[in-house]
């Protein structure tokens, strides 16, 4: 509800700050959590760099790869949907979110073929270093692209309804905020893991 003597527009605008600094407080609290993970695969590197060098070249660079394009797309799609709501365009923010959706579904179907290439070769958490934290960064961005999925199907059906107008959309600004935290991970899991040998 708008203080006294305050327009709804800014009243829209104070809530939309007040959510972004809360997603950035969690997001802050990710980083943490990941950076913890990056940190470790770091000191278990350089305590056994042969072992991760002939692991590194079991995994699959061109699904790797794939899914690193899978994702940019996916960023791309709710920028794009973002931008249609602030002018007003609920249809095309409606298409972006389910394109998104379709995104990441691929993103994750493509990681389940990977998974199951391990498992086919008995690569498994407990094989070694590596693979355990392969399967515990990869799995963990994984559960994050599931969280990110239910935010994303939760927009698409409030877009259904009307939910959302050029005056207000902070939900999808802060669902799309986290969605960019998801790609940005991969990003940096993508070399860590594929390409850095």
């Amino acid at each position: 509800m708008p203080e006294k003597n305050q327009s709804p527009a800014e009243s829209t605008e104070q809530s939309l700050e007040t959510a972004k600094l809360g997603i950035w407080a969690f997001l802050a609290t990710e980083v943490l959590l990941f950076g913890g993970l990056f940190t470790a695969y770091t000191v278990f590197r350089v305590g056994n760099p042969t072992m991760f060098h002939t692991e590194y070249l079991q995994l699959n660079r061109l699904l790797g790869a794939t899914n690193t394009v899978i994702l940019i797309c996916s960023s791309l799609t709710v920028a794009l949907g973002i931008a249609a709501i602030r002018q007003g365009k609920q249809q095309l923010l409606k298409l972006c979110l389910a394109l998104t959706l379709l995104l990441a579904a691929a993103f994750l179907g493509i990681k389940y073929t990977e998974y199951a290439e391990h498992f086919a070769n008995n690569q498994y958490p407990h094989t070694n270093n590596f693979f355990a934290l392969y399967y515990m960064m990869t799995g963990l961005h994984a559960v994050h692209v599931c969280a990110g999925m239910v935010a994303l199907a939760t927009m698409l059906v409030l877009a259904r309804r009307g939910r959302f107008s050029a005056e207000y959309h902070t939900p999808v600004e802060i669902t799309g905020l986290y969605w960019h935290f998801v790609d940005l991970v991969w990003i940096y899991l993508f070399p860590l893991l594929y390409l850095i040998g």
